[in-house]
């Protein structure tokens, strides 16, 4: 990054912008002092929306942007200098583009692990204890148990498979839990040690009662939960991702529901998603049959990639962004940069 002199407002286009976005961008912009020009945008940055961009010198994106080769090369023809991704995942920019455009990545390295280990274990009682289907009984007068008995989590054990800092998180929250914390991780984390046991994958796969997914997505956890993982888990077994939707093969996870492998199936996040999640789509009728078949079974509880969603994180994002934002153009300060060779 070449360093800028002085401190100036950049401006900056803000896409996939919901009413809390502009709220808590705005409230940092003005609490930190940044002053910065921010043009929001409602739809999502692609390749058809890229021109709107046009005169902002930096452009702020979110996890379904797509920020591809295309969509890079218009943005560095409009002036573009800076793509400020306002989350932690970046496997949605083509980064060898970005730093052959000489576009500078920064992201938001960490703003809640609370917020996704909770949810995790949200989903987690909600399936077991059958909490959405209790809720929609009782609304209509059926106080019937019939259907609704769980299991203790006291005494099971739990796989929690990537132990950084939001699976740490996880793992100690179940550990208080009165669970066996099983985890695999390649970087075993010395920090998690004294309340996890770290076994390889495949005996986690095959021990556990619950799964819980909390690594990245990288080329080699593509697809980690395909047929040949589901083979052999437990019968009945727990399955909850709250990373990254493409960990999961969605199509290998229908047929262990449809055979029983899988008895619990949470899903915070889906491998198609980009096309879904994030907007109101209650009036309209949703094209992805995969989806829809998720949708039928009675043991599955979605939710639209909202474990993020609290007031902490979204004030931690909002500012960390628009810090990374001050940090390029002053040339001072921290900057969370992102190249295909490192990540800060």
């Amino acid at each position: 990054m070449v360093a800028k002199e002085g401190n100036r407002a950049v401006k900056v286009a803000v896409f996939s912008t919901k009413s809390y976005d502009q709220y808590y961008l705005q409230k940092a912009n003005r609490k930190h002092g940044h002053g910065h020009d921010l043009t929001f945008f409602e739809p999502r940055l692609i390749e058809r929306t890229a021109s709107l961009a046009v005169g902002h010198e930096a452009v702020c994106a979110f996890v379904n942007d797509r920020l591809n080769a295309d969509v890079l090369r218009t943005l560095h023809a409009q002036g573009t200098e800076l793509i400020a991704l306002r989350s932690a995942g970046f496997n949605h920019v083509d980064l060898d583009v970005a730093s052959e455009l000489g576009l500078t990545v920064v992201r938001v390295p960490a703003y809640s692990p609370h917020a996704v280990a909770e949810h995790a274990l949200a989903l987690i009682l909600g399936l077991n204890r059958k909490i959405f289907r209790a809720y929609n009984r009782v609304r209509e007068g059926n106080f019937s148990l019939e259907g609704l008995l769980g299991f203790d989590l006291y005494g099971k054990r739990v796989g929690v498979v990537g132990t950084g800092k939001i699976g740490r998180i996880f793992a100690r929250i179940m550990a208080g839990l009165g669970t066996e914390v099983l985890a695999f991780d390649p970087y075993p984390s010395r920090e998690a040690e004294p309340f996890v046991r770290y076994v390889p994958l495949a005996e986690l796969f095959g021990e556990a009662d619950i799964i819980s997914l909390h690594c990245p997505l990288t080329p080699e956890t593509h697809h980690l939960i395909d047929d040949g993982a589901i083979a052999v888990m437990k019968d009945g077994v727990m399955l909850i991702n709250t990373s990254r939707g493409q960990l999961v093969d969605t199509r290998a996870v229908i047929d262990g529901l449809k055979s029983g492998r899988i008895g619990h199936l949470g899903l915070d996040v889906y491998e198609e998603e980009e096309e879904l999640f994030f907007e109101d789509l209650s009036d309209r009728v949703i094209r992805d049959d995969v989806f829809t078949r998720l949708l039928t079974f009675p043991n599955v509880l979605i939710t639209g990639h909202q474990g993020f969603f609290t007031e902490e994180a979204v004030a931690n994002i909002a500012e960390t962004t628009l810090a990374n934002i001050s940090a390029f153009e002053s040339g001072t300060g921290t900057i969370h940069r992102v190249t295909a060779e490192k990540v800060a």
